[in-house]
């Protein structure tokens, strides 16, 4: 029996709700101990490690692993999140970066660097996660943790002009997706706020006179513990704009030296 699966987890669903699906079709593993080594957003799909039986005592083992995606970076819209779950900001500019501009902004997050963890993560400050203290309105009151983050490579697969209206349906669509829970300990962010959040990008959309929106595809390889949703943000600032992460695929985990995978799992 393997002691470790890979699953595909969709947009929309958490990390849990993703392997109790696969616990449910395959009842021979019912009661088996069985974790994930290394969380997805619900906005965000892809390569879902789970641990079986006892490699469940090596978790921390596989979380440091390095990972891959796929992401499109939207340029010129923020939210609080860094994705399209979030409340939405318009940065008031269009911005159509050129391919040396883009270069330029790619070179500038290679490497390792020491920046805040996202407001809306798991990481816990004095006893409480931060997405709680940004629920609760507390942030002001404390000093945001900092990490290490590494790229070891980050390409350029496409940039596109995306008409406002069309991203508009995307947005909605994509909020929509987003998970429901009637569980008491997640009242205070509720839904993840989407029917707040959708009316607030309705409102948005609905004040910005038709444009294009630059989007850009982009492949990074990473070491772990790195957040596609502040990476989004810091291209869009070094593109002198802000930026958020439209969509997120993770494709692979795995063991990444010199410019190879030694292992992969995906």
């Amino acid at each position: 029996m393997k002691n470790w699966i890979v699953l595909e987890k969709p947009v929309g669903a958490t990390p849990l709700e993703t392997l109790r699906a696969w616990v449910a079709s395959h009842p021979e593993h019912a009661g088996m101990p069985a974790s994930y080594a290394g969380r997805l957003d619900p906005m965000a799909s892809g390569t879902l490690l789970i641990l079986l039986g006892e490699e469940c005592k090596k978790q921390e083992r596989y979380t440091g692993l390095d990972k891959e995606y796929e992401i499109e970076v939207l340029l010129d819209l923020s939210t609080d999140t860094g994705d399209a779950l979030g409340l939405p900001s318009y940065a008031g500019s269009q911005t159509v970066p050129n391919a040396q501009a883009v270069a330029v902004a790619l070179r500038s997050v290679r490497g390792t660097h020491r920046v805040p963890y996202p407001a809306f993560s798991s990481k816990t400050v004095e006893g409480t996660p931060l997405f709680l203290h940004a629920l609760e309105g507390t942030l002001h009151a404390i000093e945001l943790p900092q990490h290490e983050e590494t790229i070891h490579r980050i390409r350029l697969l496409s940039r596109d002009d995306v008409p406002k209206d069309a991203l508009a349906a995307r947005i909605d669509a994509l909020v929509g997706l987003a998970p429901r829970s009637d569980e008491p300990s997640k009242k205070l962010g509720a839904d993840f706020r989407q029917d707040e959040i959708r009316a607030r990008w309705t409102e948005l959309f609905t004040g910005i006179p038709n444009r294009t929106f630059s989007v850009l595809t982009l492949t990074v390889t990473c070491g772990p513990g790195t957040y596609m949703r502040t990476l989004a943000s810091r291209l869009g600032a070094a593109l002198g704009t802000t930026g958020l992460a439209l969509s997120i695929h993770r494709s692979r985990i795995g063991r990444y030296r010199a410019g190879f995978w030694m292992r992969s799992y995906r």
